[in-house]
């Protein structure tokens, strides 16, 4: 794991320095990896066995700045690769590299094009809920922002029945619980029922059904 690391800290790197670091959020499963420095009471150790790298692009674009990512990071032996919809992907032996979009209206499952960054995106559902929701974390002279860990558990629980297997549905579920009881000991519990105050109904819904099949009546006492 320790490659993965280093290689996705160099990616960052190489976002910062093009000036596309301060657009972008990191969402997903690699965002445990900077939550370590956000729960400061205990040692919250992640364990992140994905390979996949996901990166939420705001719309609309506000930036009129036009970067090539893909060329960015070819000399670190990152490769171009589409899937049978046409999606992009930056491919490393390590690590892997997608772009997501907020899905607006009815949706599609085409790509959204990106030329600003010379990449395409899959629009996504509930995504917009973790732009609304974000926080800045530093690392290494790098300013990352990723989604409020309270934002990141609650949308896990909601996407963790769209998943196409059980293993990927179950991963979803224990990320979200790992991270909201995390928030729970460290006394951010307001914060939690704050933001899921703020989800549409049937969001709500969703979720108090996830954890009502785990039984985590923890999390559930403070929802409702």
């Amino acid at each position: 794991m320790q490659k993965k690391y280093a290689l996705f800290l160099k990616v960052l790197k190489y976002f910062y320095n093009a000036g596309v670091l301060n657009e972008i959020i990191l969402i997903g499963s690699w965002c445990m990896y900077f939550y370590k420095d956000y729960f400061s009471f205990k040692k919250f150790i992640p364990s992140i066995r994905t390979k996949d790298i996901d990166f939420l692009v705001p719309l609309p674009i506000k930036s009129k700045k036009k970067i090539d990512i893909a060329g960015l990071l070819k000399d670190e032996g990152f490769l171009v690769t589409f899937n049978k919809r046409g999606y992009m992907r930056l491919e490393h032996p390590e690590i892997m590299i997608e772009f997501l979009v907020p899905e607006r209206g009815r949706g599609t499952d085409k790509p959204y094009p990106l030329p600003h960054l010379g990449v395409n995106a899959q629009a996504l559902r509930f995504l917009d809920f973790l732009v609304k929701n974000t926080i800045v974390i530093e690392l290494e002279d790098l300013r990352i922002r990723v989604p409020h860990p309270a934002a990141f558990g609650l949308h896990k629980l909601i996407i963790s029945k769209r998943r196409k297997t059980e293993e990927k549905s179950l991963k979803e579920m224990r990320e979200a619980l790992d991270v909201l009881n995390a928030l729970i000991e460290q006394g951010e519990s307001s914060k939690i029922k704050a933001t899921f105050d703020d989800m549409p109904i049937s969001w709500r819904k969703k979720a108090l059904n996830v954890l009502k099949e785990s039984d985590n009546k923890d999390i559930i006492n403070i929802l409702i």
